[in-house]
């Protein structure tokens, strides 16, 4: 069989080594599977391929020697490579059509031929068997759809090498299966797919093959039929941690923490969701439950479904155009972040990014972020205290470098979320905990860290509110499972329920609307 991509490379990021000498072979016409624990190099050997960074020394084949000092994107997807990164790339509010065309637009006669885009996409849809309308507006469609219509219109255009970062982590299981699938029959095309997943079981179902990197290394090549545990252990030299369990189940009469009713939230383009029925898939409508002390529960659903406005309307970012929130028995609707969190409220954003961290900020500063009463003396602020709680934060959840001093953008983006995570979790008297997608892109050790974490602040007689698109996450932490669909909670497992057999197929159902 030939090979697709042959390639070695190193990488330097200042005095810290991303890559060295790190080896990846992909053979043509397989699903090539690229696993390590966050900041292994697994994203920086992939943007090599791709031409968005460029190695320090090394060599590259895609089909033919590639020139490494001069390697960009253009390079790349002349040679037939295509990329579809984690979070969408679609313009919401154009057509699939005229998604397509971005970057590579036909012309005839001087002009954007969006005829030529339609038929480019339907063909290329057909021959990947997806139903596709290239006159969509991709903002209509759900998270599942979009995405199998951006690979699609990468496919189209890459014919050699397709690379996926985290593919599944918006979707529900009915669309992972699907999306799974899809690749298989891509590859069976001819075209190879290098898929970089935490998910190890979904890697053990679709992957020929598997290279695991570690600190910046090839330390195993593994082939298909592998098990799961073996390649766990070569991702973290060692035994992988054991899966958790919830916390104990909280006496019947614990007190309700936190409280919504009622509650209805413009969905982002500012249209009210009140009247039932009337849902799109962002913005709330009559939306209510409860989370007592010691209680973990958690939503979950297709992302866009309101779970974003759900979330920032309980911490206080948007308002609430109608129903209750409370905490402690205490009226909170209106109240300010600040309000709430003086009450206890500790928030997990779910994009760490944009809302949990100052990226170009230092580690110590950030972890200050929201803790000033902490760290004060009067009207100024005592930095012996600041590096004293961030080494505090960074020795919590094992976070890497343990360098208060450096910048947050320097951290990969699992150590970025655990520093989130720590830092919410580690303030004081915290009452009641809003996480939002808390291990998103994390490694299994991250993630066990994580849970634990959460479960510990539950035991501590904390309420709290879990919101994933993960099933796997949520049964190993909660007592209780809603999904949000459209706006609404369309149902609850709880219990022996949320433990039967049949429990994903019917979480999964609800959250697609099949039932």
């Amino acid at each position: 069989m030939s090979a697709a991509l042959v390639m070695r490379a190193s990488k330097r990021f200042g005095d810290r080594d991303a890559l060295v000498d790190a080896r990846l072979e992909v053979a043509a016409g397989t699903v090539h599977a690229v696993v390590g624990e966050n900041g292994a190099g697994k994203s920086t050997l992939l943007k090599i391929v791709y031409g968005l960074v460029r190695a320090d020394r090394g060599q590259l084949a895609i089909g033919q020697r590639c020139d490494l000092a001069r390697h960009g994107v253009a390079a790349a997807q002349a040679l037939g490579v295509g990329m579809v990164h984690q979070h969408g790339m679609l313009v919401p509010t154009l057509t699939l059509a005229e998604n397509a065309a971005l970057g590579h637009e036909p012309v005839r006669r001087g002009l954007l031929d969006l005829a030529a885009a339609r038929r480019d996409l339907a063909r290329a849809a057909a021959r990947l068997e997806q139903s596709l309308d290239p006159d969509a507006c991709a903002g209509a469609l759900s998270v599942g759809e979009q995405q199998r219509a951006e690979i699609v219109m990468v496919v189209a255009r890459a014919q050699k090498l397709l690379i996926l970062d985290e593919p599944t982590a918006l979707l529900a299981p009915g669309e992972v299966d699907r999306l799974l699938a899809l690749l298989r029959r891509i590859a069976g095309d001819g075209c190879a797919v290098v898929l970089v997943s935490h998910k190890l079981d979904e890697v053990a179902e679709v992957a020929d093959a598997i290279t695991v990197l570690r600190a910046g290394r090839t330390v195993a090549e593994l082939a298909r039929g592998v098990a799961t545990r073996e390649v766990a252990r070569a991702m973290v030299g060692g035994e992988p941690p054991p899966t958790g369990a919830p916390p104990p189940l909280p006496p019947a009469d614990a007190a309700v923490v936190l409280m919504v009713r009622g509650l209805a939230v413009h969905d982002l383009s500012g249209a009210a969701t009140l009247r039932p029925g009337a849902g799109s898939a962002g913005g709330l409508r009559q939306v209510s439950f409860e989370v007592r002390a010691g209680e973990v529960v958690g939503i979950a659903g297709v992302e866009g479904n309101g779970q974003r406005e759900l979330v920032q309307a309980v911490v206080g970012l948007v308002p609430a155009a109608a129903g209750r929130i409370t905490l402690g028995g205490v009226d909170m609707t209106h109240a300010t972040v600040a309000a709430r969190r003086a009450a206890g409220l500790a928030h997990v954003a779910e994009d760490r990014h944009h809302h949990g961290l100052v990226l170009d900020a230092t580690v110590a500063d950030n972890v200050m972020l929201g803790r000033l009463d902490e760290v004060a003396r009067g009207l100024t602020i005592d930095r012996t205290r600041v590096r004293t709680l961030a080494e505090r934060a960074l020795a919590d959840l094992d976070v890497r470098p343990a360098d208060p001093s450096l910048a947050a953008r320097a951290l990969s983006g699992g150590n970025q979320q655990k520093l989130v995570v720590a830092r919410e979790l580690g303030r004081a008297a915290v009452r009641a905990v809003v996480a939002a997608q808390p291990t998103r892109g994390v490694d299994l050790a991250a993630q066990a860290r994580i849970h634990d974490r959460l479960r510990a602040a539950a035991a501590a007689g904390a309420a709290v509110l879990v919101i994933s698109a993960d099933l796997d996450e949520l049964f190993a932490l909660c007592h209780r499972v809603a999904v949000l669909h459209r706006g609404a909670i369309a149902g609850e497992l709880a219990g022996d329920a949320l433990r039967a057999a049949d429990a994903r197929a019917t979480l999964g159902a609800w959250m697609v609307g099949a039932a």
